[in-house]
């Protein structure tokens, strides 16, 4: 019987291919969805788009392994010292633990991370990369340009350091994280109720594709990323139609651009060009 405590102890020590196995058949197994629900039928050549989201979710995971050893000092730290949130509250059973362990990382690592790279023009240059994508399908889901897997990783270093978050509960959360953003940008379409209802709960497809609609004031919102409890608390949750939703950022419209490998790793680099804010109903 497969316990609570068998899954911790399972991510305690989790090989690195089984790390890289999630991230494969996730990929694979979305891939293969798109085929046969999906939301929007692309015009594009599936295998040519993959391309540059490939080489980044390769850089992103490049940067986390060189850095994986950050984490687990600080994890063995907390741990040691008993410091950080969920070691502060007494009687947390191994259940609480894991879920609040989760629930804090997902805030500290995904959605503070997301909010501030939205609101510190720099660090949006940045996350520009993840944007400019005019066909978003699960292979977006790691498009991030190696500055910002820097950033991610040091946001959820704090967290870790924060919530007080053991080695277990550390890939856990990563490798939840990691199906989750597969399943919301994947290219699939679910019955509406359905996506509604699961959108209360954790992020779905039609919640985070609101995100990567062209123009604010949708652009910047739906920041979660697991839990979509962080966009309904904080009120950075919207809602539209997604047949009114387009892909990419209208400050940077060259599709053509936004596919070659060389120009995205300079994108960042571009001057701030300030993006257009619609009406909501519109």
């Amino acid at each position: 019987m497969i316990t609570l405590e068998t899954i911790f102890n399972y991510f305690e020590t989790i090989p690195s291919e089984h790390r890289s196995l999630i991230l494969i058949g996730g990929l694979a197994f979305f891939w293969i969805l798109e085929s046969g629900i999906p939301l929007f039928k692309f015009k594009y050549k599936k295998w040519k788009h993959a391309v540059p989201n490939i080489f980044f979710t390769l850089t992103t995971v490049i940067i986390n392994f060189g850095l994986a050893s950050l984490l687990f000092m600080t994890s063995e730290w907390v741990e040691a010292h008993q410091f950080g949130i969920i070691n502060w509250i007494p009687g947390l059973s191994l259940w609480l633990k894991v879920l609040l362990g989760v629930l804090l990382l997902d805030f500290f690592g995904a959605y503070l991370a997301h909010y501030v790279e939205h609101k510190v023009k720099p660090l949006w240059m940045v996350h520009l990369v993840h944007h400019t994508d005019h066909n978003v399908d699960t292979t977006t889901a790691n498009r991030h340009h190696p500055i910002e897997s820097v950033i991610r990783f040091a946001f959820t270093l704090a967290g870790v350091f924060i919530v007080g978050t053991p080695i277990a509960i550390v890939f856990l959360y990563q490798s939840l994280s990691l199906v989750a953003t597969q399943f919301s940008h994947a290219n699939i379409k679910l019955p509406a109720k359905v996506d509604e209802l699961m959108s209360y709960v954790i992020v779905s497809p039609n919640m985070h594709k609101v995100h990567h609609h062209y123009m604010l004031p949708y652009t910047d919102s739906n920041y979660g990323n697991i839990f979509a409890i962080w966009d309904r608390i904080f009120g950075t949750y919207m809602k539209l139609e997604p047949t009114k939703i387009v892909y990419g950022v209208d400050t940077f419209p060259d599709e053509a651009a936004n596919g070659k490998i060389g120009e995205l790793l300079k994108q960042p680099f571009h001057k701030y060009r300030k993006p257009t804010t619609v009406s909501p109903s519109e």
